[in-house]
């Protein structure tokens, strides 16, 4: 246990794939962002033991990296689920009806925005914009296993995708 917060601490060893990029960007000035996309990237999330380990190995405070960890939208500190479902509420998704389709995955699903189903096989994230304007309104479900787009959704197409994947009980396989 840590003194200064209870928090589990981890030996090396539990941090084995993350030790080489704290060896590259431990020391370069300004790659706490980096180490940190690597880490997530690598463990699907920042657990407050990936903070600590990285605060141990860079001597950044364990503060400062939760405080960068929780500014950016782009860094989880929880599990996702197996799908990971990206809602774009951009302008042309917000327009084309974008809250519709949220409500549609909420009701279905019974999570909102940055929730994760209890059998651990969705996560649904708003994000500002997938690029896929002509497609308005679109989501992308990234699985372990890749990623498919789905667009000009409505709320019964919504859920016969969703449905779909959770009756296969699998990742999106592309």
């Amino acid at each position: 246990m840590c003194e200064n917060c209870n928090c589990r601490q981890e030996s090396d060893a539990g941090f084995s794939a993350l030790a080489p990029v704290i060896e590259k960007y431990g020391s370069a000035r300004g790659s706490l962002i980096t180490i940190l996309q690597k880490a997530q990237d690598i463990y699907g999330y920042l657990s407050l033991d990936a903070i600590n380990y990285i605060a141990a190995k860079t001597g950044v405070k364990p503060a400062k990296i939760y405080g960068v960890a929780t500014f950016y939208t782009q860094f989880r500190l929880a599990p996702i689920g197996k799908n990971l479902i990206m809602l774009c509420k951009g302008t042309a998704c917000h327009v084309n009806g974008a809250d519709l389709i949220e409500e549609a995955v909420s009701e279905f699903l019974g999570i909102g925005d940055g929730e994760t189903t209890e059998d651990g096989l969705f996560t649904l994230n708003n994000v500002a914009c997938l690029g896929c304007c002509s497609l308005a309104p679109v989501m992308m479900v990234k699985g372990a296993d890749g990623e498919e787009t789905f667009g000009n959704l409505t709320k019964d197409k919504v859920k016969a995708v969703l449905g779909e994947i959770r009756d296969k009980g699998l990742e999106v396989a592309v």
